[in-house]
């Protein structure tokens, strides 16, 4: 079962439980798929690589949200927020701990050949490819930077 099926699937188990946060977010993940498959060029073909970037960009629109609202001091909007991106990330694949994402990115910095801040470019054009859906980027990033800093 793909990822866009899966949905679907989980969509009407949550009408069913009557559970109100996991139906709204699911349906507004769906259309999103739906989107893509029907973009030109897409040919009706939804991959699961496609589907977790969409789930990916929707977590982190949801954390950045969040982090907004509970500057405004709008915790219950925050909060809603935070709910639904809980309910996106059962679909993304296990992050990696912070010891893990470490040993990776030494070994990434050790495979370029990267000595110095200025190398921070050529480390992160590699870590974002291996470590895509593991960890998020700006957790890659502020590795790398403390890594060749």
């Amino acid at each position: 079962m793909d990822l866009f099926e899966r949905v679907s699937e989980d969509i009407k188990n949550a009408m069913k439980a009557k559970d109100k946060v996991a139906l709204e977010t699911l349906r507004n993940v769906k259309k999103f798929f739906l989107e893509a498959k029907t973009a030109p060029g897409a040919n009706d073909i939804l991959t699961d690589d496609a589907a977790l970037k969409i789930i990916q960009k929707l977590v982190k629109q949801g954390k950045d949200s969040a982090e907004i609202y509970i500057g405004q001091g709008r915790q219950d909007l925050a909060d809603s927020e935070l709910a639904q991106v809980k309910v996106m990330e059962v679909y993304l694949p296990k992050q990696m701990t912070p010891e893990e994402l470490e040993s990776a990115l030494k070994e990434i910095i050790a495979e370029t050949g990267a000595t110095s801040g200025k190398d921070m470019g050529k480390v992160m054009g590699v870590a974002s490819k291996k470590l895509a859906g593991l960890a998020e980027g700006r957790a890659i990033s502020a590795k790398v930077k403390e890594l060749l800093g």
